[in-house]
């Protein structure tokens, strides 16, 4: 993993400020405003919004056989409309304050040892270094919530049993049957 010296460099080096347009929570392409989230973060927006976890997110979008008639999938996304995230509401994030690790570090993503960039009209921006900061900082928590709930989903995936003809999310909590 990189480490939070070499982050500062590279956000210092392409520049970013985040211009609150909105263009990353709405779609423009097919799921191109997919946001993956865990379930502390489900249930962290699920506090702060007193909406019920089905309204919070939605599985992600692709299945796989479980060869019992039935099928999984490995992840949890914020739920959607057809245009935007549905927090996007005036242009504005309704849960900035809660908003998931992949909303608070985009445009950028770590990768074992390497920062992706995305797309963002923000990005060339000069950048302070206390915002370049926070942004590292912020990319490296996710990195490591990430690889905590991969753990997780594996750990639980091992000893998993998709219902026969039934549909089911797997993640680190265990597994939630899809019902409708």
């Amino acid at each position: 993993m990189l480490g939070i010296d070499d982050v500062l460099d590279r956000i210092g080096s392409v520049g970013f400020r985040c211009r609150g347009c909105g263009a990353c929570c709405r779609r423009v392409a097919e799921d191109s405003n997919l946001v993956i989230v865990s379930p502390a973060e489900v249930r962290a927006i699920m506090a702060a919004t007193g909406m019920a976890w089905d309204e919070v997110a939605e599985p992600y979008p692709e299945f796989i056989d479980a060869g019992n008639g039935g099928e999984y999938t490995l992840a949890w996304c914020i739920r959607r409309t057809k245009e935007a995230c549905i927090f996007l509401r005036n242009g504005r994030c309704s849960v900035y304050a809660h908003r998931p690790w992949i909303c608070r570090t985009y445009p950028f993503m770590l990768v074992d040892d390497d920062l992706r960039v995305s797309e963002c009209p923000g990005l060339g921006t000069p950048i302070s270094p206390r915002e370049a900061y926070t942004l590292g900082a912020d990319l490296c928590r996710r990195q490591a919530a990430e690889v905590a709930e991969e753990a997780g989903v594996q750990a639980v995936y091992r000893g998993a049993t998709v219902p026969p003809r039934g549909r089911a999310v797997i993640d680190s909590e265990g597994v939630k049957e899809l019902h409708g």
